[in-house]
């Protein structure tokens, strides 16, 4: 029974784009386990405060991510 935890910073997924991020991934492990392990895969959503996460020594924050995404800055 597979358990997939998704991390991401606040305010950066719509509850829509949650949906489908928790919809596909189930898709994709069934598509190895089986479609008789759907109703027992999981998957989780968590949301850090934005400013809570960091790489590189560097602060990351929902407006940031979101500015990667639409191209405007760099990864």
């Amino acid at each position: 029974m597979p358990l997939i935890q998704v991390n991401t910073i606040k305010g950066v997924f719509t509850p829509e784009m949650k949906k489908q991020v928790i919809e596909k991934l189930t898709d994709a492990m069934v598509s190895i386990e089986g479609e008789n392990l759907r109703g027992v895969t999981w998957v989780t959503v968590n949301e850090i405060d934005s400013g809570d996460w960091g790489i590189g020594g560097q602060t990351l924050t929902a407006d940031y991510v979101r500015s990667i995404a639409a191209g405007e800055a760099a990864a």
